[in-house]
């Protein structure tokens, strides 16, 4: 072997951690909390972890730049009040850069928060009719469709969403826990309540899907359980949305308990509370 090729071996050898370490350069980001208050001053609340110390800001928006950490950390907690700054739409893409001991820069995925809910309204008038209308729309009840061995029943029901989990950078919150009432006209037992929990997940083309899981009980002895699925189609006015859900019910340990439900409704959780 000549010198040329031994030398050629050792340059490509000292080059390999060289290039490992180029690699390895990217900071992880680990989001935690990332929400705005719904209370007035209302303010974005953002929380993370680094995979190593950093210096970290944000910049909002595309045009709105804070610092951080501006002495190196591998835990972020920051808060902005948002009520002076003016932004477009109703949900908001952030993203944050870090910058580790060593000088390397890296760059967080496009993050997003939702806006509270707010109307504006001109005179008082107004905000009457409007919570007039959106009390209304609230108290509809869903028509249902019920199948139940070789009969078929309508039925209508009323989900309230009373606790609402928050969501990281998506249109619709984590989930919710609601209770339910149902009415099954004409049916040999035709009154349910129901309490549950539905887990939203963001869809392509679809507002969402949402799988759930309910108890069911007719306060007599018939006790059950309803897992469904429920598919957001369209939002209307910004607050509600009109949904289809398939659900199935069944009293373990009783053949021929079994039914099933189809019904359209409207969801909302402006009136529920969050967590």
């Amino acid at each position: 072997m000549n010198k040329n090729h031994l030398l050629l071996i050792i340059l490509i050898l000292f080059s390999f951690p060289l290039f490992s370490q180029e690699e390895t350069d990217s900071v992880e980001v680990y989001l935690i909390d990332s929400f705005v208050t719904p209370e007035k001053p209302n303010k974005f609340i953002l929380s993370f972890f680094t995979s190593v110390p950093t210096k970290s800001r944000l910049i909002i928006d595309g045009k709105y730049e804070y610092k951080i950490a501006e002495e190196m950390s591998g835990e972020h907690k920051f808060q902005l009040d948002i009520s002076e700054l003016q932004f477009e739409k109703e949900i908001v893409p952030y993203i944050i850069y870090v910058v580790d001991s060593s000088g390397n820069n890296s760059t967080s995925e496009r993050y997003e928060f939702n806006l509270p809910y707010e109307r504006t309204v001109e005179s008082e008038s107004n905000f009457l009719m409007l919570c007039l209308f959106g009390g209304a729309v609230f108290a509809l009840p869903s028509p249902v469709y019920v199948k139940a061995k070789t009969e078929s029943y309508f039925s209508l029901t009323k989900e309230i969403p009373i606790v609402t989990l928050r969501g990281k950078g998506i249109k619709y919150p984590m989930g919710y826990f609601s209770a339910e009432y149902s009415y099954v006209f004409n049916a040999p037992v035709n009154n349910f309540l129901r309490l549950g929990y539905k887990h939203i997940i963001d869809f392509p083309s679809l507002e969402y899907i949402a799988p759930g899981i309910n108890g069911f009980t007719n306060f007599k002895g018939f006790n059950g359980i309803s897992p469904e699925l429920s598919v957001g189609l369209m939002k209307i006015y910004n607050t509600f949305t009109i949904y289809t859900r398939y659900r199935f019910n069944v009293k373990p340990g009783e053949k021929g308990s079994e039914f099933h439900e189809l019904s359209i409704g409207l969801y909302t959780n402006f009136f529920s509370v969050y967590l």
